[in-house]
Parts: structure tokens; C-alpha cells; sequence
């Protein structure tokens, strides 16, 4: 690179020097306009001319070649009468920066608030469009959710309702409720509650209310059947739910054991491993609740022991027919 920039230099001086009238170079008052850095060159070769010289400083200096000579340049900034007014004016400084136009703002808001509208509207369709989100929308909000209930409910409402649906295993959404046992129609018995439960196999629904409000339960499996020692039953589906919280909340098994719930003569009880997480007592009249390390969950229910105000076992079945009560 340094031999062609030579060469080059060489055959402009040859020119210029044929011609009548050599440039001169330039005088330090127009090098001074630049703020260039003077260079440095070995003026001693003899095939360097003044003239190569200059030119040379305006081209690219190699890297490789360590004699080569080297030339800086920083461009000053702009002179203050060459800005616009605006910029130097107390009132551009200070004007906070605005990352968008609200005139342009309007105008999108135009041409795409119908195009967003209907998005929205086409995403509730499509959230419709499953069985039980259409049955929700169209006779849940109607408050017409006790028409798939066989029997009227003291605890179940229509929040809860909703709740349950959306929490029960997809073999039996959808399907019509059916009252197995209820403290305040069948009696309070434990007994009873384990005889009923035979009348309609599979899953099926326990909700308690305690004395200050709260409803809790779990889902077990149809017919109950007491084992004289302790040996627990159920699935993975098996899980527990309060509405102490103010909302609904469920707690599934958490795969620490398979405590999913304990069926005796005297005792029915979900959960294990430090507390049971729900245990009613055999006059169904009171119950206890804590921690447990199959569900996860806290206590279900104001107080960890509580009074039973009702209780209610629902089934599940895709049949008109009913057991009858």
C-alpha cells in the first residue's frame, strides 16, 4: 500500500511540474480551518517531493508498514451560529422529548380500534366454543345452573357451581348432579353417608360448610367402603378445595404420598403425612384441619377444629333416571 501511494504521488508531481503554473500548498491559516494534526515524514528521501508530500497526508496510512507516515484528523463540532435557533433556545432545552405525535396517536387509534374490537369479540367466540364454556355463558349467567342439580343445594351457588365444573375431571362435566346424602334431608350419620354412597358408583363430590361460613371438601370415589384398618384409597384425581380465602382455591396431589383419603367406620379423612387436610368425625357433627403433604394445601377450613353446619355428597351421572331418594 505505502509503494503504491509513493508511486502515485510521483506521477502527480510529474504532471503538475510539466504545467505552467505548480499548486502551492496550502497556506496554515486554510490547514488550521481543519484542526488537522501536523504529520511527520522523512523529508530526507529523495524521491519524496513537497508536493508528494502533501498528497500523501490526504490518503489512507497503511498499518503494516511501521515507517509509513501517520495522519489524524478530528472534525471539530459545529460553530453555534451554524445550529438551528431552536437549538440554542432555553425553550428546546428544556422541552421534555415525546415518543409519539398524539395527532398520529388518534389517527391509529381510529384505524385500529374497530380492527381490536373485533378481535376481542372473535376471542370470546373461540373461548365459547367448548361444551362447558357455552353452557356457562348461556345458562350459567342466567342463574339457571340448579336445572342439572336433582336436588336444591344449602351450600352450592353459582359461583361455586362454576368452580366445580371447571375443576372436576372431564368424564363428568357436564353432567347432572345427583344428591346422595344431605345432613339436613338424610339425617347425621356417617353410616348413612357410606350406605348412600353405593347408590351411584363413581366419582363423586364431597362440600362442608362450617358454623362460620366457610366450604370446603374434596372428591372421593363411589361406593365408599370402610376399611378395619387404616388403608388409604382413591386416584390422583382426588383433590381438596376451601373457599376460606374468599375465593375458591384447589390443591392436587402433590406427589409426596399417596394419602388421598381414608375411609373408616368411625372417620373418613383426606390427606396425610403431618395432618390429615380435612377429617369429619362419625357423628358428622365436628372436624378437623391442617397441613398436609398430599395436597399442599393449608387449612381448609376458620379454625383447625371446627362444627359442621351441613353436609352434602353429590354424584355425577349422564342417565334422566335418578337413584331414587
Amino acid at each position: 500500500m505505502q509503494a503504491w501511494k509513493e508511486k502515485l504521488a510521483e506521477k502527480l508531481s510529474r504532471l503538475l511540474a510539466d504545467s505552467p503554473t505548480s499548486p502551492s500548498p496550502p497556506s496554515p491559516v486554510a490547514r488550521s480551518e481543519f484542526h488537522a494534526t501536523p504529520f511527520t515524514e522523512d523529508l530526507t528521501s529523495p524521491k519524496r517531493s513537497s508536493f508528494s508530500s502533501y498528497v500523501l497526508s490526504f490518503l489512507p496510512g497503511g498499518t503494516g508498514n511501521p515507517n509509513s507516515p501517520t495522519f489524524e484528523q478530528t472534525l471539530p463540532p459545529l460553530p453555534p451560529e451554524s445550529l438551528p435557533n431552536r437549538w440554542n433556545s432555553d425553550e428546546w432545552e428544556n422541552k421534555p422529548v415525546l415518543l409519539s405525535d398524539s395527532e398520529n396517536d388518534n389517527k391509529n387509534e381510529n384505524r385500529y380500534g374497530s380492527k381490536f374490537e373485533e378481535t376481542l369479540e372473535y376471542d370470546n367466540k373461540l373461548r365459547c366454543s367448548n361444551g362447558y364454556e357455552e353452557k356457562k355463558m348461556n345458562s350459567l349467567h342466567s342463574g339457571n345452573y340448579q336445572k342439572y342439580l336433582s336436588d336444591k343445594s344449602e351450600l352450592i351457588t353459582l359461583d361455586l357451581f362454576d368452580f366445580f365444573e371447571s375443576s372436576l375431571p372431564s368424564t363428568i362435566k357436564g353432567s347432572h348432579w345427583v344428591l346422595l346424602y344431605s345432613t339436613w334431608k338424610h339425617g347425621i350419620s356417617l353410616r348413612t353417608l357410606l350406605r348412600r354412597s353405593a347408590d351411584l358408583p363413581g366419582p363423586s363430590l364431597l362440600i362442608v360448610g362450617d358454623s362460620k361460613g366457610a366450604i370446603f371438601g374434596g372428591l372421593l370415589d363411589c361406593p365408599l367402603k370402610p376399611t378395619p384398618r387404616r388403608k388409604y384409597q382413591g386416584t390422583s384425581q382426588t383433590f381438596v378445595y376451601t373457599t376460606r380465602y374468599g375465593i375458591p382455591r384447589l390443591f392436587r396431589p402433590t406427589g409426596a404420598n399417596r394419602y388421598f383419603y381414608l375411609c373408616l367406620n368411625d372417620a373418613l379423612a383426606f390427606g396425610g403425612g403431618g395432618n390429615f387436610a380435612l377429617c369429619l368425625d362419625e357423628d358428622l357433627l365436628h372436624g378437623s384441619s391442617g397441613p398436609s403433604e398430599t395436597f399442599g394445601n393449608e387449612c381448609l377450613a376458620h379454625d383447625t377444629e371446627f362444627e359442621l353446619k351441613n353436609l352434602e355428597l353429590w354424584g355425577f351421572t349422564y342417565l334422566t333416571s335418578q337413584p331414587s331418594n
